[in-house]
This record gives C-alpha cells, structure tokens and sequence, in this order.
C-alpha cells in the first residue's frame, strides 16, 4: 500500500483542489488539512520515543491519518489557527503560539518528501537571500540596491546607465480601508529622485530597469521545468505584468541551458522542490533572474499553455521522476 500524501493549504485553495483531483484519480491516498481547523476541527495526538520517531494521529470528524506512514507534504499557504471564542488577547496569543509550536513543530519534524518544507520556504522568501544565491548558481541578476536612505537611492541612480525600478522587498499586497490593494513595480522617472521624502520610512527596492523583449514565468516542479513567455500587451504591462492581466498573452517556451542548469542549482541551494521564478528577456536574448516565489501561482499559466504542472506536482509527490 503507498504511503499516504499529506496536503496542508487553505480550504478554499483552487489550484491545491487541481492538485488533489490528480493525485485521488490516480488512486494515491491524501489527507488534506488548513492549520486554520486546529484546534477546533482537527485534532492530533503525536508521539516520541527513544525507540520511535514521531508517530500519531491527525484526525478530523471523518478522517484520519498516521503520521508516520506519511510519504510526502504538499505545503502550500495554510490559514491562520481559529481559536475558541471567549478567550481574551493574551490567551488568543499564547494559544496560537502553543499551536504554531505544537502541530507546526510535529509536521515540521515529518522526515518525508517535501513540496515545500515551510522552513525552506520562509528562507527563501527573503529577496536579497535569493539574489544573492542567484548570483552564486550562475544566473544574471539586475543591480539592486535596498536602503531607507534617500541620498543612496540618488548615489545608485547615477551609477546606472539607465532609469531605476522601485518595488516592494517583500508581499507587494496590503489590506486598506477593507480592500486589497497590490503595490506594483514602478519605472522612476528623473523627477522622482528629487522628492524621496517617506524613504526613510522603511526598507525599499531599487534595481536598475532593464529594457525586455518580453518575461518569462519559469515554474521548476522538482527537476522539471516549464516555461511561458508573457508578452505584454499595455504599458502598464510591460512596466509590470501583474498591473495589466488583460493586456498579457502566454506561450510556451523554453529557456537556454545555462539557465536551466542555473536555477536548478538555485532550488537545491535553497532547499526548495517547487518555485515560480520570474525573468525578463532582453531584446539580445539574455536571461536575467528577477525572483522565485516558493508559493507562486501556476494554474493559470496551465491553463494559458496547457503545460502540465499539476501533473507534475503529483508526479513528486508520488515520487516519479520524469
């Protein structure tokens, strides 16, 4: 009997429902969970042993699972433990932090294939640790700087050749006033560098704007990668994909060897299993690496191309190497 897949994401997750419709119609035995049931709609019981790693049981109303019979994880952006009504804020806190340490330590400790280990992730998360691994595995990277100091943005502004970008260094998505609201990267012109007043504020991120034939979404699944080219079809687009959905147009592609071998050097460096990495093309053809998301999007990109990345989710889940 194969060993059973462990599927951690929000409930209301669609791309993860493409991903367990594939691995159950293959027959494969998945317990899906949201840490957002713990306490209340999920239970576990684990234990160690001098003898025995951890073993022990997840469990909701219908199912259950043994831990260690566990093969493999599929990790991808769970929600937030619901906690008992009529606690006050202290214990709210105090209960979140037993819960995060509790079941999030026990998952955490699974010694199975991981798609991917939260701890990986986290790290990998951070952009300048990601640059800079870029830059060790071979990939070409833009000139970036990250500061709160106005007069650095203007010292980098007149070592670059050309414009800069300004972008978030991390989530580019805020909540205001009820509404979500995404921050986009924004093409600086000459008059912005004259009024930098909020810089001080936080950390920002500027790199040197390079000038693309188009971006391509690499989304590396174990050690298979698929590629799409998006072309833009606005100036809003072409300054950020992201700005202009509407205006974009996908095809599949490929990218050169170099490049392939490089951001499989990247995933192994940053312990990660999956990765939407982002890259503009220039019009010469050069490839540089802008970012990799460990938790990007992907089924859209299916669905433009019909690359088959769900499958191949499954398929490393289940272990099958292409």
């Amino acid at each position: 009997m194969s060993a059973p897949i462990l599927v951690i994401a929000a409930d209301d997750d669609w791309p993860t429902d493409r991903v367990v419709d594939e691995l159950t119609g293959r027959g494969a035995e998945v317990f899906r969970m949201d840490t957002a049931d713990f306490p209340q709609r999920l239970t576990m019981a684990a234990r160690i042993d001098q003898g025995h790693g951890w073993a022990g049981e997840l469990a909701t109303a219908l199912r259950s699972v043994e831990l260690s019979r566990v093969g493999a994880v599929y990790y991808r952006a769970p929600g937030a433990f619901r906690l008992a009504d009529g606690m006050s804020g202290p214990e709210q806190r105090f209960a979140a932090a037993q819960a995060r340490a509790g079941l999030g330590g026990v998952l955490s400790a699974l010694e199975c294939r991981w798609m991917n280990h939260p701890t990986a992730a986290a790290r990998a998360e951070y952009k300048p640790v990601q640059l800079a691994a870029a830059r060790a595995c071979g990939l070409s990277i833009p000139s970036t700087l990250i500061t709160n100091r106005p007069d650095a943005v203007r010292q980098f502004a007149a070592e670059m050749p050309g414009p800069l970008v300004s972008k978030p260094v991390a989530s580019p998505v805020l909540i205001e006033d009820d509404q979500l609201k995404t921050v986009y990267t924004r093409r600086l012109a000459p008059a912005d560098l004259d009024d930098l007043r909020g810089i001080e504020t936080t950390a920002h991120l500027f790199q040197a704007w390079v000038d693309k034939s188009h971006e391509i979404r690499l989304t590396v699944v174990g050690k298979r990668l698929f590629a799409a080219a998006i072309h833009a079809g606005s100036d809003a687009g072409h300054e950020d994909w992201r700005a202009d959905y509407g205006s974009l147009t996908y095809t599949a592609t490929t990218v050169p060897d170099d490049v392939a071998a490089g951001m499989l050097r990247l995933m192994d460096r940053l312990g990660l299993r999956y990765g939407a990495a982002d890259f503009v093309v220039t019009p010469a053809g050069e490839h540089l690496f802008l970012e990799v998301n460990p938790c990007g999007q992907w089924d859209w990109i299916q669905g433009a191309t019909g690359l088959p990345i769900a499958e191949a989710i499954a398929d490393d889940l289940e272990g099958v190497t292409a």
